[in-house]
């Protein structure tokens, strides 16, 4: 039976792919702060710090067969720290990655699509502690690593269970105020932009048949739907579901509304008012999927919203006031 590690699985993504990995008969252990217990034998999960060097150590004497890291690192100093470790102790490491990589494109975004890294941007774009850089120099350290047993995954944005994502707004906001039957504002500026929303269960279930799959060594993937929406269509589709509603405003009042700072706005600009549309076709060759295979995005949003526990999504009573006044004020 091939051991399979996940560090940081507990996540969005990281819950899908476990019940794939268990189903396809392999031994997974779950690293992440989350409390949980598994009664299935070949679930196991450890409650702990997976960025602590120590325990990975020890962890790493279980002899994985494979390492998927969900894990951040906000720079390459301290990915530098760990990378080395995993390509040594396994023979597949999965690095994720993440789409907000690539620059703005008005052909589909593909594996080979410049990124934000590559190009000139101007001064207004920090290059350093955002998160599509330090995730674009992790990807080049690995190609710089001499190793090819790696596998950079590049994830759309991904709809799953608590996570639900209308522009840079976060479950918190869209789901508590549109079960409240309240509105919420958006940005002007992104609702013409195209955006690929990919269901978590399709996440699992592509990335489970990268594993070990020769294809898949030494290559990046997109992973994603080829669906693709602008925002305002996204907010509809919300609308539909769940009667929410919009009101637009400008991009600075949205920043303001957020809390946001200079990373915020970079999120707002340089990702979400960028035009993602994904073409598929390495992964879904790579795996033998078909678009067809994939959950379309109404129907997974509907279909994880139904089965939602409004109790797991964080209640910000401060928050949706300051929107309740804004809002008041603008109408």
């Amino acid at each position: 039976m091939k051991k399979v590690c996940l560090l940081g699985g507990t996540g969005a993504l990281g819950v899908y792919l476990t019940k794939e990995l268990v189903k396809m008969g392999y031994q997974v252990d779950v690293v992440s702060m989350d409390d949980r217990t598994s009664v299935i034998k070949s679930l196991r999960y450890f409650q702990h710090d997976a960025k602590d060097l120590e325990f990975l150590k020890e962890l790493l004497k279980n002899e994985y067969d494979a390492i998927v890291d969900f894990m951040i690192y906000p720079s390459i100093e301290e990915f530098s720290q760990y990378y080395p470790m995993f390509l040594e102790n396994t023979s597949h490491y999965v690095y994720l990655s993440t789409y907000r990589v690539y620059g703005d494109t008005k052909d589909k975004v593909t594996e080979e699509t410049p990124r934000i890294l590559d190009l000139d941007l101007p001064d207004t774009f920090v290059k350093e502690w955002e998160y599509s850089i330090y995730k674009a120099q992790g990807e080049d350290a690995l190609r710089a690593s001499g190793k090819r047993n790696w596998t950079i995954l590049r994830p759309s944005i991904t709809f799953s269970k608590r996570r639900f994502q209308l522009v840079t707004l976060e479950a918190p906001i869209v789901v508590h105020r549109m079960f409240e039957g309240k509105p919420i504002v958006l940005p002007k500026e992104s609702l013409g932009s195209q955006a690929t929303l990919s269901w978590g269960g399709d996440f699992g279930k592509m990335v489970s048949r990268l594993l070990f799959n020769p294809q898949a060594y030494g290559e990046a993937f997109t992973v994603g739907t080829a669906e693709h929406h602008t925002w305002k269509e996204m907010a509809e589709i919300y609308e539909r579901i769940g009667g929410l509603k919009y009101v637009a405003v400008d991009a600075d009042d949205f920043i303001e509304l957020i809390n946001g700072n200079v990373y915020s706005r970079q999120q707002l600009f340089y990702d979400r008012c960028f035009n993602r549309v994904i073409d598929n076709t390495k992964i879904l060759n790579a795996t033998g999927m078909k678009q067809s295979d994939l959950m379309p995005t109404e129907v997974g949003l509907r279909l994880e919203l139904s089965r939602l526990d409004i109790n797991t999504i964080p209640y910000h009573k401060e928050v949706y006031e300051k929107w309740d006044l804004f809002l008041n004020k603008h109408r």
